[in-house]
């Protein structure tokens, strides 16, 4: 066995390698010691060499669940890499789970803040995050199954689902869209939904990445599938509708009315974030009718100083807000925040006393920048961040009746999108004894 090991690793210094004997039989032993954790010491080395007996070993290597045969010279690479440790007895070989487990605790939600739910989040650590999943969805039915992915990194994944509720459908679906990908190297579940997901030119994402257990537990509730996937702390939930990201976890814990209201405001927010800068281009430009004559007046008045055109105007003013943004994520936690703020109100201030922009300007930038924070998804607040420039051309083109047909075709386009076979704008799912029922017919 060793020798066909260091065939395998001969460029690999880090690789251990001996035979150990303890007067009663001999043992060679492969393992990569960065790799695997302290229970090879009382799990395997001191059985073996210091409370040593024969049949209790024996009973140990078969009883064990941490012990497996491991007789197939193939994969033998595949199981010291993921930090098992091989060893030989005789004719037998074995392998040992003790793999290296750097989260042993949750983490606390940093990109889904919750206000009165569980403050748990899911970890890098697949086994870790599978318990948190089981101990918020404790039911007998939930089936998980593993998988790898990635010809270099071996990723672990789970699909993990509720058998009563699922859709067979959207299963089936998703093997086959499984069986197709081909990736070298899966280290985020980013990389995951960008192979599911297939078409790379949709305007809205199809599949909801989260960090919350609750999160996900709600979902398998409602027939629905997760993806767990080793090294991330995100999981994927498909199939998925508009309003699941929209929806946030703390609507489920506030009061019917709260909650209502917080979720159309921030169906408001998104509109206002989409049209709210076209809009002002093209009545500015085009349309300044539409307003009342007092308003229209002190829009232009406060115009009179700014040299060009109102979509430069437009222009400069997102381009900021967008380097702010970007500024704040790549910064360091400590002075992100502080730098992008100071540096928002010193350029505002600046760029409106110097006649660059307008005063009005100003408050339409600051209600479109609010307005997209407002979202509870990062991913589908990117998209709603992207589509607002498409309105910002349309308008300097065709103005206010450009908008008005732009954002009809927009809803038309979320009305055809789908989600592994579901509809994206459906306002509605069915209840869990129309999933149970639909799931017994489909079989």
């Amino acid at each position: 066995m060793l020798e066909q090991i260091k065939q395998q690793f001969r460029d690999a210094t880090d690789l251990f390698t001996d035979t150990l004997d303890n007067g009663f039989w001999q043992m060679e032993i492969a393992y990569f010691p960065a790799l695997c954790d302290e229970h090879i010491k009382d799990g395997l080395l001191v059985p073996f060499s210091y409370r040593f007996d024969p049949d209790e070993f024996r009973r140990m290597l078969h009883a064990n669940p941490k012990y497996a045969k491991a007789n197939k010279p193939e994969g033998w690479a595949s199981l010291l890499l993921k930090g098992f440790v091989l060893i030989r007895i005789g004719d037998e070989c074995y392998s040992f789970k003790s793999d290296r487990t750097l989260v042993t605790e949750p983490d606390t939600t940093k990109m889904e803040a919750s206000l009165e739910g569980p403050q748990s989040a899911f970890t890098e650590s697949l086994d870790l995050n599978l318990y948190l999943l089981r101990f918020r969805y404790n039911v007998p039915t939930l089936t998980v199954e593993p998988y790898e992915k990635g010809s270099y990194s071996n990723t672990a994944i789970q699909v993990v689902y509720d058998r009563k509720l699922v859709n067979r459908a959207v299963l089936e679906m998703l093997y086959e869209q499984m069986d197709k990908i081909k990736i070298d190297l899966l280290l985020s579940s980013g990389q995951m939904v960008k192979e599911l997901t297939g078409k790379s030119h949709r305007l809205f994402p199809t599949l909801l990445q989260t960090e919350r257990p609750d999160r996900v537990a709600s979902m398998l509730r409602k027939g629905k599938i997760a993806i767990l996937i080793n090294g991330s702390r995100f999981a994927i939930i498909l199939p998925v509708r508009l309003y699941d990201f929209m929806h946030a976890m703390d609507d489920d814990y506030d009061s019917f009315w709260m909650s209502r209201f917080l979720i159309g405001m921030r169906y408001i927010a998104v509109f206002f974030t989409i049209v709210l800068p076209a809009a002002y281009i093209a009545i500015v430009s085009y349309n300044p009718e539409i307003f009342r004559v007092q308003l229209a007046f002190t829009i232009d008045g406060s115009r009179a100083g700014v040299p060009y055109p109102s979509f430069i105007e437009v222009f400069i003013m997102l381009f900021m807000i967008e380097a702010l943004i970007e500024a704040s994520i790549r910064l360091p936690r400590f002075v992100g925040s502080t730098a992008t703020t100071v540096g928002g109100l010193i350029l505002g201030q600046a760029a409106q006393q110097a006649g660059l922009v307008s005063s009005i300007m100003i408050i339409i930038t600051s209600v479109v920048a609010i307005s997209n924070f407002v979202i509870p998804n990062s991913a589908f607040s990117q998209s709603v961040r992207l589509l607002k420039y498409l309105f910002v051309v349309i308008a300097m083109i065709y103005g206010i009746s450009g908008v008005a047909v732009l954002f009809f075709a927009m809803i038309v386009y979320l009305c055809n999108l789908r989600s592994f076979g579901e509809p994206y704008f459906a306002l509605f799912t069915p209840r869990t004894k129309d999933l149970a029922s639909q799931s017994q017919q489909t079989r």
